[in-house]
């Protein structure tokens, strides 16, 4: 068992019963092949939600200064979690990313770039509709419903696949096809918060 796949359990047991989760359209979650994993963010328990939730194992792209305490930077590798510089390009980031999707993973983006303050959907950055562009992967809206507090119900709603093809041929721009992505997210959040 990996570590991954050991941590993962170790998660569940405690987090599915102290924020009673529900998943919702697990069933639209590829198989195989690259998946570009996209949720909302409100708070910094969301990654291992995701990461729990998801059918398949997910490799995040974390903020860089995650990697500056040796412990953490540590269980951040063992997790799969690329480095990112916030507030540029990292091109050895987008890189990295890539290659996670060409090998047929899944890579998990928070598009907003950071917890949003207020729960409300902040505007997405173009990072994700670079991934979307650049490859051939399956685009997975995922939508987390909260609140975070305990024996509170929390759902993780996953989306189906957003057929970009028409904006690849178009070749159109990274910031469109993240508004693409955002505005689906902002549709399963808005249908599944009643």
């Amino acid at each position: 068992m990996t570590f991954y796949s050991f941590a993962k359990v170790v998660v569940w047991r405690i987090f599915k019963p102290l924020y009673r989760i529900q998943v919702i359209g697990k069933e639209h979650f590829p198989e195989k092949g690259g998946v570009l994993l996209c949720a909302n963010h409100i708070d910094n328990l969301d990654p291992p939600v995701v990461g729990i939730t998801a059918p398949r194992p997910v490799v995040f792209m974390g903020k860089e200064e995650l990697f500056q305490k040796p412990l953490l930077k540590t269980l951040m590798e063992k997790l799969n979690v690329i480095p990112i510089k916030r507030g540029m390009s990292d091109r050895e980031a987008l890189r990295k990313g890539l290659n996670v999707l060409k090998k047929d993973q899944v890579l998990g983006l928070f598009p907003e770039g950071t917890r949003s303050k207020t729960g409300e959907l902040g505007k997405g950055l173009a990072g994700a509709g670079f991934f979307a562009l650049r490859t051939d992967a399956a685009v997975i809206p995922c939508a987390i419903i909260g609140p975070y507090k305990p024996f509170s119900k929390l759902k993780v709603v996953y989306g189906e696949p957003i057929d970009l093809q028409e904006y690849r041929d178009n070749k159109a721009n990274p910031g469109e096809v993240t508004d693409v992505i955002m505005n689906r997210i902002k549709k399963l959040i808005d249908e599944h918060s009643k």
